[in-house]
């Protein structure tokens, strides 16, 4: 509690963590009068689909829900998917939220995507949570440090040495997801992640920057560790 005046019962809350989203309850007791108040805390994010180097369909939900953890985010909720959808998010493969349902955004119905239809959220419902594999879709908020990029043509090794000497180790992929959401991060060059994946973001859509028309981060997959091709993207705090 702050406690600024007698009267005062505002409640702080000091260093947020993605998993304290939600709704909370305080109840202030003085003497025999008391008052309570139920508020939402929500968090601005951004929503990224995620899958391994192995390929789609690898995760059950608790390695999706691991996986997420790994690259600085959490998996998302439905709501959190929701609202992705609404800002654009359309993607065709199928990932665990932290409900435990599997649900994949789609703007532009097709064929291959589910048939036509309605644009929306398609679920697959409840899964078996050992069993079934999927995607994952995660979800990450503001960063507390930066992401830089390093030029150059390096493997991943490399890269790690790159960003070592520069006082920072190389990004995850959320960092970088959040580096393009609230940092306006805009790069035409490929870069390696920790993951050994290599992506780049761009605010600013223009020709030969990933070919497609939205902004976004674009992924070149998972290239081979001792390919010397690419730059690498730091992050520092």
């Amino acid at each position: 509690m702050r406690r600024g005046h007698r009267l005062d019962a505002s409640l702080v809350i000091a260093g947020v963590r993605l998993e304290d989203e939600g709704r909370y309850r305080c109840e202030l007791i003085n003497g025999i009068e008391d008052e309570s108040v139920a508020l939402t805390l929500s968090l601005e994010g951004v929503v990224f689909p995620y899958q391994p180097s192995r390929g789609r369909y690898q995760f059950n939900y608790y390695e999706a829900k691991q996986a997420c953890e790994e690259q600085d985010g959490r998996l998302a909720t439905y709501a959190q998917l929701y609202q992705a959808w609404t800002e654009g998010l359309d993607w065709c493969n199928a990932g665990w939220l932290l409900e435990g349902s599997v649900r994949y955004p789609v703007l532009t119905a097709r064929a291959p995507c589910g048939g036509q239809g309605r644009p929306g959220i398609r679920s697959y419902g409840p899964r078996d949570r050992k069993r079934d594999r999927y995607d994952a879709f995660c979800f990450t908020s503001a960063l507390a440090g930066h992401v830089f990029f390093v030029p150059g043509r390096l493997t991943l090794s490399e890269a790690h040495a790159a960003c070592r000497r520069r006082g920072a180790v190389v990004a995850k992929v959320g960092h970088l997801y959040a580096a393009w959401k609230f940092s306006g991060l805009d790069q035409c060059d490929g870069g390696w992640l920790a993951d050994g994946s290599v992506r780049f973001p761009i605010t600013t859509p223009r020709p030969r920057c990933g070919g497609l028309p939205d902004p976004g981060v674009r992924s070149f997959g998972f290239p081979r560790p001792q390919q010397a091709a690419y730059g690498t993207y730091c992050y520092s705090e």
